[in-house]
């Protein structure tokens, strides 16, 4: 029976570095190599396994990834996806091989357990999906890699990967259980268990057809009055999305729980400290930063008035990196929350702490910002005069409505005041990207810090 061959771990992190989905590419890999493999077929090629590489730095500090492995004879000449050769084998990344994916829905459909040296990959299965028919790799993605089966399931493959379950498995499963519908179902997933860890290593959920993307939408829509209607009800399906979160107080993972003072004190001191950073960076003489240059002390003293909201509300589990590109407007013309398993570059236990819902509120608040400018630097056609704001208004309107109260600030005041805390704590991370990435795009971030300095006190 064949097995899959080992390959040199010199290749492996050559190969590993070049992956768009590998997020230390910034600092150096002192040492990689395979922490385990548990393989998922044997025998017949194309052979696959699921290992578990461990890239380690310099500092000390090491990151667990996950790769598919596929394995055709050399014979063969396969030419995608390339990892490296190993005696006379091609070993790939089997996410791109359509014979090989259809092997992994097989064994979801199936609810297989695979045992290896390494410890044991377990796939579950809500309810029996059917993961026959075309089997088709999605475009180039940030962090992870999907999937989509038969047009009708779309599995996604976490690349890195921590101990314990990941955020998006655990999300899904609650707000399905608990009645909010405005995700894409859950279907299955599948795990990795062993003396290493206990590990989420995919999900597979319902496949959205013909659905829009919601950034993409809105750069189409801009102009058109029914935007603003579209948003309006994102609001409220935001609303009910954390009304649900905050349902079960029986459930220790996701009861609702008072912020305590120092909660506040410890986010406030947090952005402080990122302000006092970044300003002591901006360039003298870029007028793309000028409307808030030698003005980090002004920021950091609005900071502090803000930090007087009174009854901070309910700290829940939250969406954590929220924004319009992680929605679908669905063919039925109604939202679809994507993407649930928060940041990928914080560390797993700071993704599932709970959080003020603010946090995701003004996330979205400052994608309609980004909107409002793309429209420009994208396309070459600037949002309608008072875009932003409309925007603002009926998403927020909506939101409070659909809300449960007891979630927020007792009071309106308090509730713009954290509202502007979790929006300056927005706009200096973006302001911090922008020089770094895209320069072009410092003025949005810029007008969103300028926006928090101008406007009146709650």
């Amino acid at each position: 029976m064949a097995e899959l061959p080992a390959l040199d771990e010199q290749v492996l992190a050559d190969w590993i570095v070049r992956q768009r989905w590998f997020g230390a590419k910034a600092s150096h890999v002192s040492h990689l190599g395979v922490l385990g493999a548990v393989p998922l077929r044997e025998g017949e090629p194309p052979l696959l396994a699921a290992a578990l590489l461990e890239a380690r730095f310099p500092a000390g500090t090491h990151e667990l990834y996950q790769v598919l492995l596929g394995a055709r004879p050399a014979s063969e000449r396969w030419n995608q996806g390339v990892i490296g050769e190993a005696g006379e084998w091609t070993l790939y990344d089997a996410l791109v091989d359509p014979k090989a994916t259809a092997l992994l829905g097989n064994l979801l459909a199936d609810g297989a357990e695979l045992t290896g040296g390494a410890g044991v990959v377990r796939f579950r299965t809500v309810d029996t999906p059917s993961l026959g028919g075309s089997v088709r790799a999605m475009g180039a993605e940030q962090s992870n890699s999907s999937v989509v089966f038969d047009e009708r399931s779309v599995l996604k493959v976490f690349r890195k990967v921590e101990a314990g379950d990941n955020p998006e498995l655990e999300m899904l499963r609650f707000l399905q259980e608990h009645g909010f519908h405005n995700i894409a179902e859950l279907e299955g997933w599948y795990e990795f268990a062993g003396e290493l860890m206990e590990a989420t290593l995919g999900v597979l959920q319902a496949f959205v057809a013909d659905a829009r993307d919601g950034w993409e939408l809105a750069l189409d829509e801009i102009a058109e009055p029914r935007l603003i209607d579209r948003l309006r009800r994102l609001g409220t399906v935001t609303g009910r999305m954390h009304s649900t979160l905050a349902s079960d107080a029986t459930d220790a993972d996701f009861a609702p729980e008072d912020p305590g003072d120092e909660a506040l004190s410890l986010l406030v001191a947090t952005i402080d400290e990122q302000i006092e950073q970044i300003f002591m960076r901006l360039p003298d003489d870029d007028e793309r930063v000028a409307p808030i240059a030698g003005r980090g002390e002004e920021i950091r003293d609005r900071l502090q008035q803000l930090s007087h909201v009174g009854v901070g509300g309910r700290l829940i589990r939250h969406h954590g990196d929220y924004h319009l590109g992680q929605t679908l407007l669905s063919r039925e013309n109604d939202w679809v929350i994507l993407d649930f398993e928060g940041e990928p570059a914080r560390p797993l236990l700071e993704r599932r702490r709970k959080r003020s819902p603010l946090r995701d509120v003004a996330g979205m608040l400052r994608s309609f910002a980004y909107v409002a400018s793309a429209s420009d630097l994208q396309r070459g056609r600037p949002a309608p005069d008072g875009w932003e704001g409309r925007a603002r208004d009926a998403f927020l309107r909506a939101y409070y409505d659909a809300i449960e109260p007891a979630l927020l600030p007792a009071s309106e005041a308090g509730t713009e005041k954290l509202l502007q805390i979790f929006e300056l704590e927005k706009a200096v991370y973006e302001l911090r990207y922008e020089l770094n990435n895209r320069p072009d795009w410092v003025r949005i971030p810029v007008a969103g810090i300028l926006r928090l300095l101008e406007e009146p006190m709650a």
